[in-house]
């Protein structure tokens, strides 16, 4: 009896430092973003913690400033083509895989991975130095196909995943019913995936939003992003404007995850992936 009630204790100990450390953890990783939504709505410009007291000052700033709204658009429209771009490989190179088995399928997987596993500074100094030769070294089309080689390899892992998740004798059944392979696959196999697909989205738009090494050497004054910008700010002084501007963009991720599980329903998002 004292040995088993000695293991439920040391059993209850472990549970709670477990979940001391989870919570340590956690705040660790909200503590930096609460900071940035704090110090957005304070009225004073020297960026306090806490606020010294609470105004929309410095949005009411961000609708004025031209340079901030410029590179708000130019993220949104980054990240949108980066999407689109790494949906479209990403997705077919997927299912493509799931075709191979054995080493053949690890070799390509391998593949479709190894950007992630170069750094940032190298894609970039590539990348300006092959673009340059286009005269594209500070276009919106470098930016995307920058950002694509890093959240492409995500939209895979994500898509693939999702794939795996799927039986495929469904989709078999429906072309010996008659349909085609496309049609088989727009009727049976993403309504089933969709919530997977919706998250493979969701990466490749963050990615590119958060993106700065590469947007570093590939942007110009017109195709600036934020964290260029904020970088940019930020060398000169404590900008009150890279805490709002953060603040949007948390927000509006936020906002798009929530609209993702309405409308793939919450329970599918999480467990498509």
């Amino acid at each position: 009896m004292i040995c088993l009630a000695e293991s439920s204790g040391l059993a209850r100990v472990r549970s709670l430092g477990f979940q001391a450390l989870v919570a340590l953890l956690f705040a660790f990783l909200v503590a930096p973003l609460a900071i940035v939504v704090v110090t957005a709505f304070d009225a004073s410009v020297t960026m306090a913690v806490p606020p010294e007291s609470l105004s929309l000052r410095w949005f009411a700033a961000l609708l004025d400033s031209p340079i901030w709204l410029r590179s708000l658009v130019n993220s949104v429209l980054v990240a949108s083509g980066t999407m689109f771009v790494s949906l479209l490989v990403g997705v077919p190179a997927a299912l493509a895989v799931r075709q191979y088995t054995g080493r053949t399928q690890t070799v390509m997987v391998g593949m479709v991975v190894l950007p992630l596993l170069v750094p940032g500074v190298i894609i970039g100094v590539t990348l300006l130095t092959f673009f340059s030769r286009f005269g594209l070294q500070q276009s919106y089309a470098a930016l995307v196909l920058a950002h694509s080689l890093w959240a492409v390899p995500l939209t895979f892992s994500v898509a693939q995943s999702a794939f795996a998740r799927f039986d495929w004798r469904l989709h078999e059944a429906a072309m010996d019913l008659g349909a085609s392979r496309f049609q088989a696959f727009r009727s049976v196999v993403v309504p089933e995936v969709r919530a997977g697909l919706l998250v493979a989205a969701l990466v490749a738009f963050i990615v590119s939003l958060q993106a700065f090494v590469m947007a570093l050497f590939l942007s110009g004054p017109d195709t600036r992003a934020v964290p260029v910008q904020a970088w940019n700010s930020l060398r000169q002084r404590l900008d009150p404007l890279v805490s709002v501007v953060s603040t949007v963009l948390l927000l509006a991720v936020v906002l798009l995850v929530l609209l993702s599980a309405a409308f793939a329903g919450l329970d599918r998002l999480a467990t498509d992936t």
